[in-house]
């Protein structure tokens, strides 16, 4: 059973400490919507529900339109375990002929850990009992003005105001709720494995099918794409939507419901593009060579003769198990046999150095600032070696073109513009209140933090802790837009980073578990050269 007043324990003893002294010893009650199902214009049909993530975890509970109601007092029994009830719809005859009905209230009893469950018409005299039993408490709710949270209807609300010294905040309660989601227990985190389980193998699913055609194992029988649809063992991978639909059909065939997020599938030098997945995303062809003649009339082009240029082909996708987040990327050779190009390996190369150089500093009591300050230093070493940054021992440069120097110009952000990476969790990016609070003190006076733009874009800010999943995502793009701020530097060997362009760009992306000495890497597909070439080039 989902540990649900466990979690609930977690997010008062958290919201306490965030309220003025003179509210501390107070009750609090807590009270929340869970998310309703959406429908799609005109259809009559529901869109995919999924929970909204705090309800979840306070509750564990997954159906639509339910509330539940907390009572919580610190120095008395409900401290230690407080009052927590659960309010589900009551199912009609119109749910019961359209959709699957909600659970009947014994049923949900016996599968939540909550004080009590109950239809959602008793929650009004729930609310009136708490008054009466606790009147000095003070009510806490989600922002009120949230686009993307459940709202408490006011109809629930009205009687808490209209009670003598009767009080509702929506100030802590969402703080509070990011404080204590960031720290997992094993339950969560053995979730959480489980959805990089299921996506590590999705993305090696598309691997192997790459490999197949390489080696001349996927071939289209008679009448395929003619007399009858290619059936799934003669799919090839020629656009980018077709590797998105072989990733999430691999997820949900093994029962994931929900993809984290929308997948970015991205060839060529559209890998040069972060959030490649939306308005034209995902759907363009691979990148190929010289067209001949009758190319067009051949339906399994792969044999057709068409050359393939060479070009990487980055996934950055993840499903989710029972609202429980993956996100993991990985960078593939397509054509050239299915091997990277001598451009192409070096930069995966740095990448990969980038990635394993912060994964060895990782542990608590870290700041994460430092990891991604050391994640820019192997960058510009990286680039140095390869000749598109200058260095002291170019020709005709010197000592402003030192390591040092080109980190203080800011100007590896050009390559490498994102953050190391998120916290992850329920969410894709989770909870951001407390993974880049307001407030972000220097690691320690006197240190070096590197140029401010390397710190634009961070979704994590904080010293690591014990218990906190994490994603290490390094990555070096190409992108003309971004390139820009740079076309004229000195610091920067133009006609060698010619040269590059053509890569795109490169990713890799782990989850990692802070443990308490180190980290556990949660996803299990590889990301070795040798590795990645051998599957992508059937070899393996």
């Amino acid at each position: 059973m989902y540990q649900a007043t466990k979690h609930v324990l977690s997010t008062c003893e958290h919201l306490c400490a965030l309220l003025p002294e003179s509210e501390k010893t107070k009750p609090q009650v807590l009270l929340l919507a869970g998310g309703v199902v959406e429908f799609r214009n005109d259809t009559d049909r529901e869109q995919a529900f999924r929970q909204e993530s705090n309800f979840r975890y306070l509750t564990g509970c997954d159906v639509p339109s339910s509330y539940v109601l907390v009572g919580y007092q610190p120095g008395t029994s409900l401290e230690r375990t407080p009052s927590v009830e659960l309010f589900i719809p009551e199912p009609n005859i119109a749910d019961m002929m359209w959709s699957v009905p909600p659970p009947s209230v014994a049923a949900a009893q016996e599968t939540h850990d909550v004080t009590r469950v109950d239809h959602s018409a008793a929650l009004p005299a729930a609310i009136d009992n708490l008054l009466k039993a606790l009147p000095t408490a003070l009510f806490h709710v989600l922002p009120r003005s949230s686009l993307f949270l459940p709202a408490v209807s006011e109809a629930f609300l009205a009687p808490i105001l209209a009670h003598e010294g009767g009080a509702v905040t929506d100030f802590y309660l969402l703080s509070a709720l990011h404080r204590a989601r960031l720290i997992k227990d094993d339950h969560e985190v053995s979730l959480i494995r489980k959805a990089c389980d299921i996506s590590s193998r999705a993305h090696e699913v598309v691997m192997r099918v790459l490999g197949a055609a390489v080696k001349g194992g996927i071939v289209a029988g008679p009448g395929a794409g003619i007399d009858r649809p290619l059936l799934p063992s003669e799919w090839l991978i020629e656009r980018e939507a077709e590797a998105e639909a072989l990733f999430v059909a691999s997820c949900r065939r093994e029962g994931a419901v929900h993809q984290a997020y929308l997948p970015i599938v991205a060839s060529s030098t559209r890998a040069s593009t972060l959030h490649y997945c939306c308005n034209g995303g995902n759907d363009k062809e691979f990148a190929w060579g010289p067209v001949g003649p009758h190319d067009h009339e051949n339906k399994n082009s792969l044999s057709s003769g068409r050359n393939l240029k060479p070009q990487v082909l980055l996934i950055d996708a993840g499903c989710e198990w029972t609202c429980h987040a993956s996100d993991i990327t990985r960078t593939m050779p397509v054509g050239n046999g299915g091997k990277f190009t001598p451009e192409a390996k070096a930069i995966y190369e740095l990448v990969l150095e980038m990635q394993t150089a912060c994964l060895e500093i990782l542990k608590p009591g870290l700041h994460w600032d430092a990891a991604h300050l050391l994640s820019h230093r192997v960058l510009v070493r990286g680039l140095q070696r390869l000749g598109i940054f200058k260095s002291p021992n170019s020709p005709n440069s010197g000592s402003w073109a030192s390591e040092e120097a080109i980190l203080a110009s800011g100007q590896s952000a050009a390559f490498y513009p994102h953050g190391l990476g998120h916290s992850l969790g329920m969410d894709v990016h989770d909870v951001p209140s407390a993974s880049k609070p307001a407030a972000n003190p220097t690691i320690n006076k006197g240190v070096e933090l590197g140029h401010a733009s390397f710190y634009e874009h961070l979704r994590l800010r904080v010293k690591l802790e014990a218990g906190m999943v994490v994603t290490v995502e390094p990555g070096i793009y190409f992108s003309p837009h971004l390139l820009a701020s740079v076309r004229e530097s000195a610091l920067i060997d133009h006609a060698v980073l010619k040269r590059y362009e053509a890569v795109g760009g490169v990713r890799i992306e782990d989850v990692v578990l802070i443990t308490a000495d180190g980290v556990e890497n949660l996803t299990k597909v590889k990301s070795d050269v040798e590795w990645i070439e051998g599957v992508c080039s059937g070899a393996l």
